[in-house]
């Protein structure tokens, strides 16, 4: 048992260690994180306001306070699960963006031209700037949704999935950034 207890010691004590581990071959180094983030060389990080540009793009519905509270939600995350410092301004990687698509849609038909589910869709453009290795910079859309049953409102659906689709939103464009899938 004591064998046990002193092996369970030395597994937690590595893995600690693994969890901020930087490598240094020479001039090179590699950072390691847990959550698989790379920010070798950057210092600094900023978000600007990710814009509403829905009206202008294809006519989608405009939730007033969305846009903020999706670039507090990219702020947050990013400062989560990185050590880069959020300035104000332009970091050594930089976020800018907009909401393209914040709309419903019916995705399923009954016989009587009903729909029985829709699908709620939010689709975000970002353009990602990285100073330190201009060649990880990108332009891309991510887009989420959520199916649910036409019994339940746009307003209701919204109260229970945007959370989620924001959560997975942030996801993919914190992985694609900075943990180079």
């Amino acid at each position: 048992m004591f064998r046990n207890i002193k092996m369970l010691f030395f597994v937690a004590a590595c893995l600690v260690l693994l969890s901020t581990c930087t490598i240094k071959l020479g001039s090179l180094s590699l950072g390691y994180s847990t959550k698989g983030a790379t920010t070798t060389g950057l210092k600094t990080v900023s978000v600007q306001y990710i814009e509403n540009r829905v009206i202008e793009n294809n006519g989608g519905i405009v939730q007033p306070s969305f846009s903020q509270e999706f670039t507090d939600a990219l702020k947050d995350y990013i400062q989560s699960n990185t050590s880069l410092v959020m300035i104000n301004g332009v970091g050594d990687a930089d976020f800018e963006g907009e909401v393209i698509t914040f709309d419903q849609a019916p995705v399923s038909i009954t016989a009587n031209d009903i729909a029985a589910q829709n699908r709620f869709t939010i689709a975000i453009k970002i353009r990602y700037s990285n100073s330190v290795n201009p060649d990880m910079s990108f332009e891309s859309s991510f887009s989420r949704y959520e199916d649910y049953s036409s019994s339940m409102t746009f307003d209701d659906a919204q109260a229970e999935y945007i959370e989620d689709i924001v959560k997975l939103l942030i996801e993919d464009i914190f992985n694609k950034a900075f943990v180079n899938w």
